[in-house]
C-alpha cells in the first residue's frame, strides 16, 4: 500500500482506486460516491465481479419482498381481491365449463369459418367466403389468433369467452360510477351468472363482443355526462362504431344515446358536439363499407340488406316476452320493475339512461319481423346495473325484529334478496351448460348441435374430395362444411333471390343433379326437420328415389317412458341416377 493518511486509530488509509495487495486477486479498489459500496474499476479486470450478481439478486428480492408486503398491507386489499374472486371465478367457471362438450352450430360455423378464411386457411376459402352478412371486427380478432394458435372451435369459443368476462369487468365498472362499489359488485356477480349472457358467451357469436363495446359506449356516455368533457362523448362515439363493426345492430344504441339527451335535465348535448360525435361514429364504421368496395363485394351488403327488408316473421310477436325474461332472470325483471314503480317521482339520469338502453332495442326489435335469441343482448348490462341498484338503494322502512335468535334488518333483508337472485341465476346457468341441455333446444343462439361434428368429421375422414352434397338446409350445410370440408347445399334454399340469404346458393332442380351425379350424398337431421318438415319429407323422397343407402348415423340418448332409447339425429345417404 503507497503511505499516505491514516485513520484515527493509526491504520494507513487507503486512497480511491489505490491497488490493495491483500485482496487475493490483487485488484483495485475504489469507493462509489453514490452507494458507499466497494467496488472494482470500470477497467476491464474484474476479478471480484463473480458475487456482484448474488447480491444484485438478494437485493432484488429484497425489494420485491418489500413492494409486495406494502401491496398486502394496503388497508382493503385483500377484501378487494375475495371480491374479485367471488364475481370472477363463477363467471369463469360458467363459461368454459365443458365448453367443447358438443360440436360448432351453424352461426358458429360461419363465423369461425370466416375467421379461418381471413387467416387464408386452405382449407376454408372455398366454402366461408370472406365477405358474407355482418362486419368483420370479431372475425378479425379471430384470424389472428388462428395464424397464431391454429385454427380451433374452441379457441374461438375461448375468445368469445374472454369478451364475456371484459364485460362482466365493464359491468362493475359502470354500476360503481353510477351508484357506488356495492351496486358494482353485485351488478358484476348478476351478470356474471346470468343465463343470457353465459350461454351466449359460450359460442363463436357476433352479439358477446358487440355487447362488450356497447358496454364499454355505455360507461364513457356516463363519464360525459358526469364530466361534461367532450372527449368522453367521441370516445363513446368510438365504442360504439366498434360495436357496429362487430355487428351492425348496435347502431341502435345511437337512438338510445338520443332518448337519454331527450329527456334528461342533467346535462345538455350541444349540436356541435352530437355533430362531432357522428362523424367519429361514421369514421369508425367507415372501413367495412370501404372493404366491401374494394373488395368488389358492395352487392353482398346491398343483397342482404334487401333480404333482411323483405324476410317473412320467424316467430310470433310474443318471442321475446317467453324467451328473454327467463335468460335475463324473472327475479332480476321483477325486481327492476318493481323498483322503478317504486321510484318513479324520484327518478335520476342514470336510471333515465338505463331505460333508454334498454327500451329502444327492446321496441324495434318487437316490431321487426325477425327475432333471435340473443338479439336483445345489449340491455342485459343495464337490467343488471338495475337490478342492482334496486337492492341495494331503494328506499325501505327500517326494520330490526327479532326472530327467535336472530334478527332481521333491512340490510339483512336486502343481503337475502342478493343471494336468492345470484344464487337463482347461478342455478339456471349451471343447468343451461351440461351437454345433455345445452344442445336439447332446436332455438338458434341457444347451443351447439349434437352429432354436427361427429358427422363431418366422418366426412372429412370417410368421403373423397370433391363429393357434393345436399342437407335439408344451410344450418346442417355450414357445419358439415366446416369440419368435413366437402361442397354442401342446403334444400330449403329458395331458387327466388328475394326469399333466401343471398349468401347461400340454391339448387334449382335436385332431382336433375342427382341423376347427373351431381350430387351424390344426402344429409338429413332430425334439428332441421323438426322446423321444416315438408323440406324433410321431400329429401326422404329423394333418398327413396335414388336407391338411397345408410352411409353413416349419429344418435343421441333420448329419455322416454321405457327408458334411455338411442335416437339417430343424422344420417347421410348415398344415392345413384
Amino acid at each position: 500500500m503507497v503511505n499516505g493518511a491514516r485513520t484515527a486509530d493509526g491504520t494507513p488509509r487507503r486512497r480511491r482506486g489505490a491497488f490493495d495487495a491483500d485482496h487475493p486477486q490483487g485488484v483495485f479498489r475504489r469507493m462509489t460516491v453514490t452507494s458507499g459500496r466497494v467496488e472494482p474499476p470500470d477497467d476491464g479486470f474484474h476479478g471480484a465481479l463473480p458475487l456482484a450478481p448474488e447480491r444484485q439478486r438478494n437485493a432484488g428480492n429484497v425489494v420485491a419482498t418489500g413492494v409486495v408486503r406494502r401491496v398486502l398491507r394496503r388497508p382493503g386489499f385483500l377484501p378487494t381481491v375475495v371480491v374479485a374472486l367471488l364475481v370472477a371465478v363463477p363467471a369463469l367457471v360458467l363459461r368454459v365449463w365443458a365448453l367443447d362438450s358438443l360440436g360448432l352450430n351453424s352461426d358458429e360455423a360461419v363465423y369461425a369459418g370466416q375467421g379461418a378464411s381471413l387467416a387464408r386457411d386452405p382449407a376454408f376459402l372455398p366454402y366461408f367466403p370472406v365477405f358474407r352478412a355482418h362486419p368483420l371486427l370479431f372475425q378479425s380478432l379471430l384470424s389472428l389468433e388462428y395464424r397464431i394458435f391454429g385454427v380451433s372451435p374452441l379457441g374461438g369459443r375461448l375468445l368469445s369467452v374472454a369478451f364475456g368476462l371484459a364485460t362482466v369487468a365493464l359491468t362493475y365498472a359502470i354500476g360503481n360510477r353510477l351508484y357506488g362499489k356495492r351496486v358494482g359488485v353485485l351488478a358484476a356477480l348478476l351478470i356474471g351468472v346470468m343465463p343470457y349472457m353465459v350461454v351466449v358467451n359460450r359460442q363463436v357469436l357476433l352479439d358477446g363482443p358487440m355487447v362488450f363495446f356497447t358496454s364499454l359506449a355505455l360507461y364513457l356516455l356516463i363519464r360525459f355526462v358526469q364530466t361534461e368533457r367532450a372527449g368522453w362523448l367521441y370516445a363513446a362515439a368510438v365504442a360504439l362504431g366498434l360495436a357496429t363493426l362487430t355487428k351492425e345492430t348496435a347502431i341502435l344504441l345511437v337512438g338510445g344515446a338520443y332518448a337519454f339527451f331527450a329527456l334528461t335535465r342533467k346535462t345538455r348535448l350541444r349540436l356541435t358536439q352530437a355533430a362531432l360525435a357522428l362523424g367519429v361514429l361514421f369514421l369508425t364504421v367507415l372501413p367495412y363499407p370501404v372493404s366491401l368496395k374494394l373488395a368488389g363485394n358492395s352487392s353482398t351488403g346491398g343483397a342482404f340488406l334487401v333480404w333482411q327488408l323483405l324476410r317473412r316473421a320467424n316467430h310470433s310477436w310474443g318471442f321475446y316476452l317467453e324467451v328473454v325474461p327467463p335468460a335475463l332472470g324473472l327475479g332480476v325483471v321483477g325486481v327492476v320493475v318493481v323498483g322503478l314503480l317504486l321510484l318513479r317521482r324520484s327518478l335520476t339520469w342514470s336510471e333515465h339512461l338505463l331505460v333508454s338502453w334498454i327500451t329502444v332495442p327492446s321496441l324495434f326489435f318487437t316490431i321487426w319481423a325477425v327475432k333471435g335469441f340473443q338479439y336483445l343482448l345489449p340491455i342485459a348490462v343495464p337490467m343488471a346495473v338495475l337490478a342492482a341498484m334496486v337492492v341495494v338503494s331503494v328506499p325501505l322502512p327500517q326494520v330490526n325484529r327479532k326472530a327467535g335468535a336472530h334478527s332481521v334488518t333491512t340490510a339483512g333483508l336486502r343481503g337475502v334478496v342478493a343471494v336468492a337472485l345470484v344464487a337463482s341465476l347461478a342455478a339456471t346457468s349451471w343447468v343451461r351448460v351440461q351437454p345433455s341441455t345445452a344442445g336439447s333446444s332446436f332455438l338458434a343462439g341457444t347451443g351447439g348441435v349434437p352429432g354436427g361434428r361427429e358427422a363431418g368429421q366422418w366426412v372429412d375422414e370417410n368421403l373423397p374430395e370433391g363429393v357434393t352434397m345436399l342437407a335439408l338446409g344451410p344450418s346442417m350445410a355450414n357445419i358439415i362444411q366446416f369440419y368435413g370440408q366437402r361442397r354442401v347445399y342446403g334444400l330449403s334454399v329458395s331458387p327466388n333471390p328475394l326469399s333466401r340469404n343471398p349468401v347461400y346458393d340454391p339448387v334449382h332442380n335436385p332431382d336433375l343433379s342427382i341423376r347427373h351425379s351431381d350430387l351424390q350424398f344426402l344429409v338429413w337431421d332430425s334439428f332441421s326437420a323438426e322446423r321444416s318438415p315438408f323440406f324433410s319429407d321431400r329429401l326422404l323422397s329423394y333418398a327413396e328415389r335414388y336407391h338411397g343407402r345408410i352411409v353413416h348415423q349419429e344418435f343421441i340418448n333420448v329419455e322416454t317412458n321405457q327408458g334411455s332409447v338411442r335416437r339417430p339425429v343424422i344420417i347421410i345417404y348415398e344415392v345413384r341416377p
